[in-house]
């Protein structure tokens, strides 16, 4: 694992091969990527009844665009959201308050709320996968034509993409 890993450091500075070749064993790990096609998205569940998924479990992705954690914390605020839309109500004087219901009215509410955290984050998630998938395959491909794209053609493009990709407005967090 060491000597496959530090062949890949070929052109990398002298001081991450040093951290490579000082690192124990037992502290070097491989995991598979895994690619997640995004028509699971469009075609799958993402929310069933009360349970939905989130982060990984959701939106696998390459480390290609370093979103993976990023749109996980997205995640967490859109359910969040979403969620306290489901399970506040809105009183006559505009302030949101807590209600009491029965047991079958709250799951009613969040397997709303999580209904609408699907239908949020579907297509944003679909994106992610997709410009890892595609920003990955043009930074790992060694033909002669991906080479060239990539070189001279593509660069000032994927910059831009990405920066595209890392912008999402959670919009102003507040406690209330």
């Amino acid at each position: 694992m060491k000597q496959f890993v530090s062949s890949k450091l070929a052109n990398a500075p002298d001081e991450i091969k040093t951290i490579v070749e000082n690192t124990e064993l037992d502290y070097i790990m491989l995991s598979p990527l895994r690619y997640r096609h995004p028509w699971d998205l469009i075609w799958g569940n993402i929310s069933k009844g009360n349970v939905c998924v989130l982060g990984d479990a959701f939106h696998p992705m390459t480390p290609d665009i370093a979103q993976g954690a990023c749109s996980a914390l997205e995640d967490g605020i859109v359910l969040a959201r979403c969620l306290a839309r489901a399970l506040l109500t809105k009183e006559q004087s505009g302030e949101s308050k807590e209600k009491v219901d029965s047991e079958s009215e709250q799951y009613m509410k969040i397997e709303m709320g999580l209904k609408n955290y699907a239908k949020e984050r579907r297509w944003r998630s679909i994106v992610l996968i997709t410009t890892a998938y595609v920003v990955g395959f043009f930074q790992q491909g060694d033909g002669k034509l991906t080479t060239f794209l990539r070189d001279k053609l593509l660069a000032p493009f994927l910059s831009e993409l990405l920066l595209k990709r890392a912008d999402f407005d959670c919009g102003k967090l507040s406690i209330s």
